[in-house]
């Protein structure tokens, strides 16, 4: 009788146990699976930022050529353009086109940020959606990519190593590459690496006295809604 409910508890242990690694299994898959779809869609917008900017600057390069030869004579003197003022035609606007640049699921790519230290390179995008943190590295705030001022990115915390998971890793002097749209480069340098509270925004909006700066923002793997926040500064 002793054995026969003893064996009822084993079998009802074994068949727990069994149920624990199978959830465990699918959330592992389904971790893995998420990784793989947002690895893919961020190739995708990498690919066609070095396209655009590609892009663009062969077509700067032909514009600036076609603008010299249209104001050179035969003699390769310069002649400045007539205009005439009684011409009722106005210039193109050098205007804000909320149609223009390189747009990825209805969002801005803004630029690129490279982190060799963990094999970090993800596209930027110019919106701090939650939609955004699943493709890229979402902008939460500031004046934007390589301009001056504090521009803040967040990126997400997963285990499979993608996005920010390995900011901890990360270190006072270690360099971050931000890219912007017009293909340039900015390296910028850590400088200050702490953990504060999921509402403390007191790292955004901070004077950086002329100087171009970046604070990374992720989760920590403590389940007490931490942030770890870095600071960088442009060379």
């Amino acid at each position: 009788m002793l054995n026969s409910k003893y064996s009822k508890v084993l079998s009802v242990v074994l068949v727990i146990a069994i149920l624990i690694i199978i959830g465990f299994l699918v959330f592992i898959g389904i971790d893995w699976y998420k990784a793989s779809i947002s690895e893919s869609e961020n190739k995708n917008i990498l690919e066609q930022f070095n396209n655009y900017v590609e892009n663009e600057q062969k077509d700067n390069n032909n514009e600036n050529l076609e603008n010299v030869i249209n104001n050179e004579d035969p003699n390769n003197e310069i002649i400045d353009p007539v205009v005439d003022p009684s011409s009722n035609v106005e210039e193109p606007s050098d205007g804000d086109n909320n149609n223009s640049g390189l747009t990825v699921k209805g969002m801005k790519v803004a630029g690129t940020i490279e982190i060799p230290k963990t094999n970090v390179k993800y596209a930027i995008l110019d919106n701090s959606s939650a939609k955004a943190m699943e493709v890229g590295i979402a902008m939460l705030y500031g004046p934007g990519v390589n301009k001056v001022g504090n521009t803040v990115l967040a990126g997400h915390n997963y285990r499979n190593g993608t996005f920010f998971s390995n900011n901890k890793k990360l270190s006072n002097g270690d360099k971050i590459y931000i890219t912007g749209l017009d293909n340039k480069k900015v390296t910028y340098v850590i400088y200050k690496i702490y953990e504060t509270q999921q509402n403390d925004t007191s790292c955004y909006n901070r004077d950086t006295d002329g100087a171009m700066e970046i604070t990374l923002s992720n989760c920590t793997d403590a389940a007490n809604d931490m942030r770890l926040v870095i600071q960088a500064k442009a060379e």
